[in-house]
């Protein structure tokens, strides 16, 4: 009996497949492999939580810095504005107190103009009795020098023509002034030959200083006339043209190489009524 269990034993135990050892190796391997996923993800779990919680740290702290510096900035822009609300209310009274000082300068301004313009019609005023006082000082002035040119042509010498003769400069311009002649003043040298003067022409032939006189000749109508050792002073008439009216040659001053004076020449009679008009005017 034991023969035959003993060989009955072996018949079964031979007889087990090979696959089924295959079979639970494999899920042995299937259940490490298995564990290493779930630890991995567990360990990737583990991280990722990790990492999140750092992150939202971070977040948070980051918040909580921006929040602090937006208070910071909150309470600046408050304390700016207390500051601003304090000058303003300064400046609103400086403007209140500018406004009283403005009207009360233009008070002053308006009261110091209405005396500025009493004080400037009271020149004008004044200036204007001085203009008419002036222009009496004027009007007296003309007289005065009227009676002053009628004193002198009174003091001027008179020739047998009746024409008065000028000795000098200021006296041909009140002849001049007279409007009844017209004057032409000249100098003539010995040696510059004849020199034109008016419509004639003169030639200074000699002179004697020590006893003022001298000899000219007179060019006129293609005609010379020699006027020899004639005085200074002394007119000379001559006429030209067929006029009845005569010229007349004045020497006022003498040297030894020349000699100076005018020609004076009636006016016609219509040039002498427009220059007694103009003078009138």
């Amino acid at each position: 009996m034991s023969e035959y269990q003993e060989e009955s034993i072996h018949t079964t135990t031979t007889a087990t497949p090979r696959w089924v050892g295959l079979a639970v190796a494999a899920l042995a391997g299937v259940s490490l492999l298995g564990v290493g996923v779930g630890w991995s993800a567990l360990n990737h779990a583990k991280s990722v939580e990790q990492d999140t919680q750092t992150s939202v740290k971070q977040s948070n702290d980051a918040l909580a810095q921006k929040l602090a510096r937006e208070d910071e900035i909150n309470q600046q822009l408050q304390s700016d504005l207390k500051v601003v609300t304090d000058k303003l209310n300064v400046t609103q009274s400086d403007l209140i107190k500018a406004r009283k000082q403005n009207k009360q300068s233009s008070a002053a301004v308006d009261k110091k103009l209405a005396g500025l313009e009493s004080s400037v019609n009271t020149q004008l005023a004044a200036k204007a009795n001085a203009d008419d006082v002036n222009k009496l000082n004027t009007d007296v002035t003309g007289v005065k020098s009227d009676l002053d040119a009628t004193k002198n042509n009174l003091q001027m010498a008179r020739s047998e023509m009746g024409t008065l003769i000028a000795r000098n400069h200021d006296e041909i311009d009140q002849l001049r002034r007279m409007g009844t002649r017209d004057y032409f003043e000249f100098t003539v040298n010995r040696k510059g030959g004849a020199q034109k003067v008016g419509a004639v022409q003169v030639e200074l032939k000699n002179t004697n200083q020590k006893k003022n006189q001298f000899t000219i000749n007179v060019l006129a109508d293609d005609k010379t006339f020699e006027k020899k050792n004639r005085s200074v002073n002394e007119p000379i008439f001559f006429y030209t043209g067929g006029s009845h009216a005569a010229l007349e040659l004045v020497i006022n001053k003498v040297t030894k190489s020349s000699a100076s004076g005018y020609l004076s020449v009636p006016k016609a009679p219509g040039s002498t009524a427009a220059s007694a008009s103009t003078s009138g005017m």
